[in-house]
């Protein structure tokens, strides 16, 4: 079973997790002045890349607030989780990023 480090309450096992789709992905600074093809583009397309990839998860058994993952997509190791609202970490910056 994979654990998840919720960072406001520590480890606990998968199930108790949502996932929540792409961090990150900045809300439309003026949504009125969107047609359908933006908007369409705005809640559909995600990069969904092989690797890491910094994802959104809530902790919904437990907590149930969300917060932001760093994942591979292939192994589904987390190297690092953190509040939803702080900045991305550098990815340079984490250890053990060169396996997945």
């Amino acid at each position: 079973m994979l654990l998840i480090t919720c960072p406001h309450c520590g480890a606990r096992p998968e199930i108790e997790f949502r996932y929540g789709g792409e961090a990150h992905v900045a809300r439309p600074a003026d949504p009125a002045t969107l047609d359908d093809a933006a908007w369409a583009e705005f809640l559909y397309m995600r990069s969904n890349p092989k690797g890491w990839h910094a994802e959104r998860w809530r902790h919904e058994h437990g907590c149930g607030r969300f917060f932001n993952a760093i994942r591979h997509t292939v192994s589904d190791r987390i190297v690092v989780t953190y509040r939803a609202g702080e900045a991305r970490p550098d990815l340079a910056t984490i250890p053990g990023l060169d396996t997945p």
